[in-house]
């Protein structure tokens, strides 16, 4: 049997990655000491070991990846933030500076989207029109400041020709919509949405078979502007929900959405785990004190997909913030444990989190405009939800190489993330011990 417990320790759940962000962090580290083995620059081995279009585009788990863009984002990222001069640049500074050093790293992002637990890839939602033309909505996800509720909103605004404003979400409640799937896999707004836009498509036929019938109209309607437009003949919407209402038609619905394509074998390792990858990419400068270890990131360019944007701004919102996250995973957040296994780093009183001063200083972000998902999603869109955290990757790896340069590129440096000033100065001890 099941007790419930109160208590004072804070929960402890995995956030924004699931073990993606580990897995990433493995395999860039790799292709990192390849590059510095090589004495190559690193962008050069990355770019040859994308996936490519037409071939070498087979997971290792048999899934045909069709969505790739990672080479036009590079490209794209490599040009605007001026990489191959700064470099160049960097290693002249470094040869000048004896206790400044500075590092540029350029890494790319593919992560992929849906529940790889398969039957949580479902949702629904619930719709109401009501006669003075207000919409009430309400779906399984959580907003918890991501967004998801604005972006619902408006797919749902959009989909009717409403404004924004008319239509009002009640909070997340399992006796309007039953068996929600957690908020979470970066996949609310493209599973919630989808549900919520079934239910509107079910009202709008109700009322398209209504008008039909009563006003003998054969042209497809479009919604827009507050009317319902059939070719040369318009209706208020307000004024025909009104009219739908005195003629008995439903105005409410139901609405369901289960992710399409999505299968996968646990034993055999082999399927289609997603549904679509999102893609990205990050150049981040740092700026490090060799004799304190302290760093600085001088500054950040990105390029994300965000496929068609729902809302651009809240988008960029998550990317920013994602990538601070990251910043805070990979440079600060140190935790620790007591020999018996009890954690001592519990809360933010007990480890650093990122401050708007550990911000970059200068910090370019922009969602790739040619962006444009491929599957039948939600306005085309795709998420940002844990993909951008992994964009701070390139922070790590600029440390690590203003590290190399203080045994002037000939030693791969080890340290280990996060990787704070103490770790840094390890970092640099250790490298120091090996130069002949």
């Amino acid at each position: 049997s099941n007790y419930l417990c109160k208590t004072n320790i804070a929960t402890s759940t995995a956030f924004r990655g699931f073990g993606g962000n580990q897995g990433m962090m493995a395999i860039e580290n790799i292709i990192d000491n390849i590059s510095r083995y090589l004495k190559k620059d690193p962008i050069n081995i990355r770019k040859n070991n994308f996936y490519k279009k037409n071939s070498r585009n087979i997971t290792h788990y048999g899934m045909k990846i069709e969505d790739n863009v990672i080479n036009e984002i590079f490209s794209k990222l490599e040009k605007k933030s001026n990489y191959k001069k700064r470099y160049l640049e960097i290693k002249k500074f470094n040869q000048k500076n004896k206790y400044k050093k500075k590092g540029i790293a350029i890494t790319p992002v593919k992560f992929g989207i849906s529940f790889t637990t398969i039957h949580l890839n479902q949702a629904g939602a619930l719709v109401h029109i009501y006669t003075d033309g207000s919409v009430h909505l309400n779906h399984g996800g959580i907003e918890m400041g991501q967004g998801t509720h604005t972006k619902i909103a408006q797919l749902v605004a959009n989909s009717l020709g409403l404004s924004y404003d008319k239509v009002h979400i009640s909070s997340t409640n399992t006796s309007k919509v039953p068996n929600t799937s957690a908020s979470a896999a970066s996949s609310t707004t493209d599973l919630n949405g989808a549900a919520a836009l079934n239910a509107v498509s079910k009202i709008k036929l109700n009322l398209e078979n209504f008008i039909k019938s009563k006003y003998k109209i054969n042209n497809n309607p479009v919604y827009k502007n507050e009317s319902i437009v059939f070719g040369n003949k318009k209706f208020d919407f307000k004024k025909i929900i009104q009219e739908a209402y005195l003629n008995r038609i439903s105005l409410s619905s139901t609405g369901f959405y289960s992710t399409p394509k999505i299968k996968f074998d646990k034993k055999k390792f082999k399927g289609r785990p997603f549904l679509y990858f999102c893609y990205g990419a990050a150049v981040s400068e740092v700026s490090i004190d060799t004799l304190t270890g302290e760093n600085v990131i001088e500054r950040v360019d990105i390029v994300h997909d965000a496929g068609k944007a729902i809302n651009p701004a809240l988008e960029l919102g998550q990317i920013e913030g994602g990538f601070i996250q990251g910043q805070g995973w990979l440079t600060i957040e140190e935790l620790n444990w007591k020999p018996n296994g009890q954690i001592t780093t519990f809360s933010p009183s007990t480890y650093k989190i990122p401050a708007v001063s550990d911000m970059p200083k200068k910090f370019n972000v922009e969602i790739f405009k040619e962006g444009i998902n491929k599957e039948k999603v939600v306005n085309k869109a795709k998420t940002t939800g844990e993909p951008p955290l992994m964009l701070a990757m390139s922070v790590f790896y600029a440390i690590k190489d203003a590290i190399a340069s203080v045994g002037n590129y000939n030693i791969i440096p080890t340290i280990d993330s996060p990787a704070t000033p103490e770790k840094i100065l390890m970092s640099i001890k250790k490298l120091k011990s090996k130069i002949k």
